[in-house]
Parts: C-alpha cells; sequence; structure tokens
C-alpha cells in the first residue's frame, strides 16, 4: 500500500503564495518518519524542518519515495477570494499536488489530508473529483482536522510545505531589499513591509484582495485602490 499526506502553509498571510505540499511512501515506510521525528512543522524549529526536509529528499532518492509542492501566486489566490472561495481553491491544490506524483502504476493507495474545510468530508469528495482517473481500485481518501498533528505523513508533508513557503519569503526579501516578517498581518514588521510595497500599485506579492492591504493603501494613498488583472487562457479578468 501506498500512504499520502497532504497539507498546506501560507493560507492566512498577506504576502507570498500559499503552499501545498503531498508525500507518498509505502506504508512499511511511515515508521521510519516517525523514528526521524516527523511532526506537525509548527512544533519543530527551522533547523529541525530543514535537517528532516534534506534527510527525506534523500531518502527519496535512495527508496523512490515521492513527493510534489505547489506554489500558488497571491494572484491565483486573489482571483479564488473573489471567485470561488479559498476552500475550494485549497481543494484544487491539494489535488493538483497528488496528480503531480504520477500514481498510474498504484492501485492500493491511502491519502490522508489536513481538512481545510469545517467539513472534513466534503473536503475529501471535492478533491476526489479532481484526482486524475480517481477512483483507483481498494483506494481511500479522508480528511482530518489537526491531520498535521495525528498522522506522520501530513506531518512530513506540512514540513515541506512550511519550508517551501519560508524560501519563497527570503526570496521575497532578496527581490524588494527589506525584511518582510513572516508575512501574516499579526507582525510588525509585516505591516511596515506592506507599507513599503505599495507605490503606483500594491506589490505582485502582495495579496491584494486582503483587507489588511486595502486598509493600508486607503491610509497611504486615501484613494481607491486599483484593480488586479487576473489572466486565465486568452480572458483576462478584472475585478
Amino acid at each position: 500500500m501506498l500512504e499520502i499526506g497532504v497539507d498546506e502553509a501560507g493560507r492566512g498571510p498577506v504576502i507570498g503564495p500559499l503552499v501545498v505540499s503531498a508525500v507518498a511512501i509505502p506504508t512499511q515506510d511511515v515508521s521510519m518518519l516517525v523514528d526521524k521525528g516527523v511532526k506537525d512543522s509548527k512544533d519543530l524549529t527551522a533547523n529541525q524542518r530543514e535537517e528532516i526536509r534534506t534527510w527525506f529528499l534523500d531518502k527519496c532518492a535512495e527508496r523512490g519515495w515521492k513527493f510534489a509542492t505547489i506554489l500558488c501566486s497571491p494572484n491565483r489566490v486573489d482571483h479564488a477570494v473573489y471567485d470561488k472561495g479559498l476552500n475550494v481553491l485549497e481543494t484544487e491544490l491539494f489535488a493538483e499536488s497528488i496528480n503531480q506524483l504520477e500514481l498510474i502504476d498504484y492501485i492500493n493507495i491511502k491519502i490522508i489530508c489536513d481538512a481545510c474545510d469545517v467539513d472534513e468530508q466534503r473536503f475529501s469528495r471535492r478533491i476526489s473529483q479532481l484526482i486524475n482517473a480517481w477512483p483507483w481500485e481498494k483506494s481511500t481518501i479522508d480528511s482530518f482536522h489537526k491531520a498535521d498533528e495525528n498522522y506522520p505523513i501530513v506531518g512530513m508533508a506540512s514540513i515541506l510545505a512550511k519550508q517551501a513557503r519560508d524560501q519563497s519569503i527570503k526570496d521575497i526579501e532578496d527581490a524588494v531589499g527589506f525584511p518582510i516578517g513572516s508575512g501574516y498581518p499579526s507582525d510588525a514588521k509585516t505591516i511596515a513591509a506592506v507599507k513599503k510595497m505599495i507605490s503606483d500599485k500594491p506589490h505582485d506579492e502582495l495579496r491584494w484582495s486582503w483587507a489588511t492591504v486595502k486598509r493600508i493603501w486607503h491610509q497611504e494613498k486615501q484613494t481607491e485602490m486599483p484593480s488586479r488583472l487576473v489572466s486565465s487562457g486568452n480572458q483576462t479578468t478584472l475585478f
């Protein structure tokens, strides 16, 4: 049996991407995650997460473990907020990460997701509808709140997502040339960064749909904030 864990990082921040990671390993190897100390990324230090991430990548090469990470841009997040909502967006991202694992040769798969919806069963159902060639024979998909705390395979996914999110924050800081903090609205460094990242329009790495960006724009400019253009195929939507 193949076991898959899926989790996200960065749903709430005002700066940077929403990240989803999926991890797939044989069920008999899950005990190796426990032995390595894999747990919810929030319960580990940055150094511990990076050590585990490096170890995991080595095991991918040695044992054929699989993973996929999706970086969802602020642009796409904004589009979802004004269209179908974040919960639906997350089901799309979870399915995309699973599809990138290329599981066509497997028939016995157990998928566990960290539920991003108050209705755990609805979250699973929506994801399953977007997975390529689902249902596989003898396969299941379940979503649970706090799955990253209770299932090592989901904890591993949370570590990969968190590390990818943190790297994205570092890349943004390098690009803008000043600290941006955690990216969360409760972070004073982030609020100071948002003020710097507003000029004739908000920076592309800001989530324009967030109330924090709108509030700071109005405080700084005393004008209506410009609309963001979201491209889909050959069409461009203005909102």
